[in-house]
């Protein structure tokens, strides 16, 4: 992941409430991208950096509900803030339940922006880093032969090497040399390691 410094998306119809919503981010080093309608977000190039989007729930046009079912479909995962001019419960819940941070009303409250923007910009870092995390995980595993992977999946399942070498119909000598090409192919420092790797990659284990 490159170093670029997060960007916040700014969606809402009134120039007036664009204008003084993203003064207030600017206001605290956050650097911002405006738009006018879902449209306009949609056809632009987005950078390759954590991000938070505000977004008005009434728009012309597509409504914010609608892109955010639009965003989830395409696998843009980019945290929401909801703003709206109408105090809408019904809405607001149908916006949480489908993954959106916070709900706020206008007149907006200052602070209560700024922390919800926050808060999205950090999950939306620690998802991205959890990604490479597990890009990084899946190579490792692409690294290994089908012997080691075989040895991996007894070992994270809890067989000593004399069991694998018996399940295997190997010396227990060669499954101790698998073993620890396995554990330096993954960069592990004990099986307890490898239980969470494999955790983490999802593979089902004997």
């Amino acid at each position: 992941m490159n170093g670029e410094a997060p960007v916040v998306f700014l969606i809402d119809d009134d120039a007036s409430v664009r204008e003084g919503v993203a003064d207030l981010l600017r206001s605290v080093g956050l650097q911002v991208r405006s738009f006018a309608s879902p449209q306009e977000f949609i056809d632009s190039k987005r950078p390759d950096a954590p991000g938070c989007l505000v977004l008005d729930v009434r728009l012309p046009g597509p409504s914010g509900l609608e892109l955010q079912r639009v965003l989830a479909s395409s696998n843009i995962e980019l945290p929401i803030v909801f703003i709206s001019g109408h105090g809408d419960i019904a809405m607001s819940v149908r916006a949480i339940k489908s993954g959106a941070i916070e709900f706020l009303t206008k007149p907006l409250n200052e602070q209560q922006l700024l922390d919800a923007v926050h808060t999205g910009i950090e999950q939306d870092r620690s998802r991205r880093l959890e990604t490479i995390a597990l890009t990084e995980l899946r190579t490792r595993l692409d690294a290994l032969t089908s012997r080691e992977r075989e040895i991996l999946l007894l070992v994270v399942s809890g067989k000593p090497n004399k069991q694998i070498a018996a399940d295997l119909g190997l010396s227990e000598m060669t499954v101790k040399v698998h073993r620890s090409q396995v554990m330096h192919k993954m960069r592990a420092k004990s099986a307890i390691d490898l239980v969470r790797m494999t955790d983490k990659l999802g593979i089902a284990t004997r």
